[in-house]
C-alpha cells in the first residue's frame, strides 16, 4: 500500500473537476468534513467556497490561482501517468470511507474510469455522488434499509452471480456480466439484501446516501 498523505478514522470528501453543484459538495462535507481535491477539482471546490485540505494529482489541470491560494505545502504532485487522479487520491487516503463528488455527470471516459477504480481500489468504502445517482461497490453481503419503490440498479464489473431478498425482480439463477446481463432499473419492495460472488456496482437515488453508508458499516449522524 502507498503511504497515505491523509489518515483519518472517519470519512473524507474527495472532489473532482467534473460536473458538481454546491448542494452535492455540501451533502458530502456534512458527513465527511476533510476535503481532498483531485487535481483540478481544487478549482471547482474553491469556486464553491470550499478550501481543500490537500490536492493530489499529476497537476495538469490545477489552475495557478488555485495553487497559489492553497499553498505549496498542501499540493502533492504525483507525476506517474499509469493511473487517474481519482485513483492517485484513493491510494493516498486512509479513511473510514470516502464520498466522491465531481466524478459523475461530466466526461463519460472520466466517469467510467472512476467506476472501474471502485473495484480496483476497494480497501475502504467509496461512494460516488452525482445529481441523479449514488454508486458504490457492493461487498459480498449487503443489507440496505430502503423504502418500497426505490430504484435499485446493479451493474457488474465482471462475472457475478448472487441472491437477493426484497427486490421486485430477484437475481437468483442469473449470470451477470458487463457484456451480458445487467440489472438496471430494479425496484425495492422494502429492505433489500444481496449476496454476491463477484464485483457488482449498486446505483441508488441520492437520497439513499445515509442508508448506503449504514449498509456499508459507516453510519453517519
Amino acid at each position: 500500500m502507498t503511504a497515505p498523505l491523509l489518515a483519518v478514522p472517519g470519512g473524507v470528501t474527495l472532489v473532482g473537476g467534473g460536473a458538481l453543484s454546491a448542494a452535492e459538495l455540501q451533502t458530502a462535507l456534512r458527513r465527511a468534513p476533510p476535503l481532498v481535491a483531485a487535481d483540478g477539482g481544487a478549482d471547482r471546490a474553491l469556486a464553491l467556497g470550499a478550501m481543500p485540505d490537500l490536492v493530489i494529482g499529476d497537476l495538469d489541470s490545477l489552475g495557478p490561482d488555485a495553487r497559489a491560494l492553497i499553498g505549496a505545502g498542501r499540493v502533492h504532485h504525483i507525476p506517474e501517468q499509469d493511473s487517474t487522479d481519482f485513483t492517485k487520491c484513493l491510494r493516498r487516503i486512509d479513511a473510514g470511507f470516502v464520498l466522491a463528488v465531481g466524478f459523475l455527470g461530466g466526461r463519460l471516459d472520466h466517469g467510467l474510469a472512476a467506476l472501474t477504480s471502485l473495484a480496483a481500489e476497494a480497501r475502504m468504502p467509496v461512494i460516488l455522488i452525482g445529481a441523479e445517482d449514488i454508486v458504490f461497490l457492493a461487498p459480498a453481503s449487503l443489507d440496505m434499509r430502503l423504502a418500497a419503490g426505490t430504484r435499485v440498479s446493479l451493474w457488474p464489473l465482471g462475472p457475478v452471480r448472487g441472491e437477493s431478498r426484497g427486490l421486485e425482480w430477484p437475481i437468483e439463477g442469473l449470470d451477470f456480466a458487463p457484456a451480458g446481463r445487467v440489472g438496471t432499473s430494479n425496484r425495492a419492495l422494502g429492505p433489500v439484501s444481496l449476496r454476491l460472488d463477484g464485483p457488482m456496482l449498486v446505483m441508488l437515488p441520492p437520497d439513499c446516501l445515509d442508508s448506503a453508508l449504514e449498509a456499508l458499516g459507516v453510519p453517519c449522524g
